[in-house]
C-alpha cells in the first residue's frame, strides 16, 4: 500500500468525524512511523480550535483508525492544531489565510530574494499574490508550485510607535497629589 493511498484512506476516514464536530481537516501527513492530522475551525470562523474539540476529536478518530485499520503495520497518531503560524502547502490553505502576513521560502535556490514577507493579497488554485514588506508595497505573483515553504506570521498586536514612550504616572507622586497630602498632614497637626 502506498503512503498517498494511506493518507487518501485516512482522510477519507476523519473527514466525517470532523465534520460533525463543526472541524475542518486542514492537513494528514505522515513521517516515518507518525500520523499527524490537523484539524482546524471551519474557514471563517473567528475562534480557534479548543482543547476540548481537539481531545474529543482525537478519541473519536482513533477509535474509527483502530476500528478501520488504515495503516499497515504500527504508527503513532497526532492530533494536533495548526497554531498560529501555519504551514501553507495547498491552495486551499492558501485561500483560507488571505489577508494575513506570511513568509515564503521560494524551491529555486538561485532566486533573489529567495525569502519573501508580506501579505497575502489573493490566491487560486495555481497563483498566490504577496504585497512585499521590504518598503517598496510591491505585489509579487508566484505559481504555487515554485513555492518550497510557506506560513503565516503571527503578530503580536499593533508595533509600538518610533521614539521615546512617556512614562506611566503612578498614583501619589504628582505635585497636586503631594502638596494635597502636605496639606491634609498640616490640618491634623493644628487640630
Amino acid at each position: 500500500m502506498s503512503a498517498e493511498t494511506e493518507i487518501d484512506r485516512v482522510r477519507t476516514l476523519v473527514d466525517p468525524i470532523a465534520s460533525d464536530l463543526e472541524l475542518d481537516v486542514y492537513d494528514v501527513e505522515r513521517r516515518g512511523s507518525t500520523i499527524r492530522i490537523t484539524l482546524d475551525t471551519v474557514a471563517g470562523s473567528e475562534s480557534g480550535i479548543n482543547l476540548d474539540a481537539l481531545s474529543l476529536a482525537t478519541r473519536l478518530i482513533s477509535r474509527e483508525m483502530d476500528h478501520e485499520d488504515p495503516i499497515d503495520g504500527h504508527y503513532t497518531l497526532e492530533v494536533t492544531s495548526p497554531g498560529l503560524e501555519r504551514p501553507l502547502r495547498t491552495p486551499a490553505h492558501y485561500q483560507r489565510e488571505v489577508g494575513k502576513v506570511v513568509t515564503v521560502r521560494l524551491r529555486d535556490s538561485t532566486a533573489n530574494p529567495r525569502r519573501l514577507g508580506g501579505v497575502l493579497v489573493s490566491a487560486d488554485d495555481q497563483f498566490v499574490t504577496i504585497r512585499l514588506t521590504d518598503g517598496d508595497d510591491v505585489d509579487r505573483n508566484i505559481r504555487i508550485t515554485e513555492i518550497d515553504k510557506a506560513r503565516t506570521v503571527f503578530e503580536w498586536g499593533p508595533k509600538p510607535k518610533p521614539g521615546k514612550q512617556p512614562k506611566a504616572k503612578k498614583a501619589g507622586n504628582s505635585a497636586a497629589d503631594k502638596s494635597k497630602t502636605n496639606k491634609s498632614t498640616k490640618e491634623k497637626q493644628t487640630s
